[in-house]
């Protein structure tokens, strides 16, 4: 008898949540979907950062007042744009304006894919290293903006998920893998004409997320899905065979 009245509380709440706050919000992933821990291990996947107070900690931190120094208002608007765009739009340039993920289902979700697992791992190296922001180490900079949590860093996200995005979608159209790392480059300079990022920090989000997409490129679940977010393209003329 207990059972049945706890299954009719429990829905009720449910009942209640859904009526007054809305649709729940998705639950945080519990893990990888496709990778494992051992797969991004950051303690042996990348080198510590610059430690605080030192001669290379000063030098990435003087590059930053060069760049700030020298960028014009184009430059820190770009910028700006990538701060704020965290998925495979910033590719349009390289596919062209097919390049519309409302309308590619498959390649969307192989990108949503790996989107939750490059997260994962990105998450676990800047918990790993702890490395503190710049603006909170030289509160005179001008950054992007101010509102990530002040130690983390290292490496960067976007330049994580900017090159994990490229090797797999290099895959998926193999003869815009050149435009594609090139992009996913420029992403990741944009961190340090935003003042986001010291440069140690660019130069490890390149490495996690090259090892990021082929370690996903190396489960066959996740192939699958490149393989038809490839086929998806094709048709839609995006890549060719």
């Amino acid at each position: 008898m207990w059972i049945k009245t706890a299954h009719a509380v429990i829905a009720t709440m449910l009942i209640v949540s859904l009526t007054a706050g809305g649709a729940v919000a998705d639950p945080a992933p519990a893990g990888p979907k496709f990778l494992s821990p051992a797969d991004y291990d950051p303690a042996t996947l990348l080198p510590p950062p610059p430690a605080e107070g030192s001669a290379e900690a000063a030098a990435e931190l003087a590059e930053l007042h060069r760049i700030e120094a020298a960028r014009t208002s184009a430059q820190f608007a770009a910028a700006n744009t990538d701060e704020v765009t965290e998925d495979a739009s910033i590719f349009a340039g390289v596919f062209g304006p097919g390049f519309d993920l409302a309308k590619l289902p498959a390649t969307a979700a192989m990108l949503k894919d790996l989107r939750a697992d490059e997260k994962l791992a990105a998450k676990a190296a800047k918990d790993y290293f702890l490395r503190t922001r710049p603006w909170i180490i030289d509160s005179t900079l001008h950054p992007c903006a101010t509102d990530d949590p002040p130690k983390s860093a290292y490496p960067s996200g976007h330049t994580t998920h900017g090159f994990a995005m490229a090797v797999v979608l290099a895959h998926a159209a193999p003869e815009k893998a050149q435009a594609l790392l090139a992009r996913a480059k420029a992403y990741g300079e944009n961190r340090l004409v935003c003042g986001m990022h010291f440069r140690a920090d660019i130069v490890a989000g390149q490495t996690l997320g090259v090892v990021v997409g082929l370690k996903l490129l190396d489960k066959p679940r996740f192939r699958e899905e490149v393989d038809l977010a490839r086929s998806e393209l094709l048709a839609s003329k995006l890549a060719r065979p």
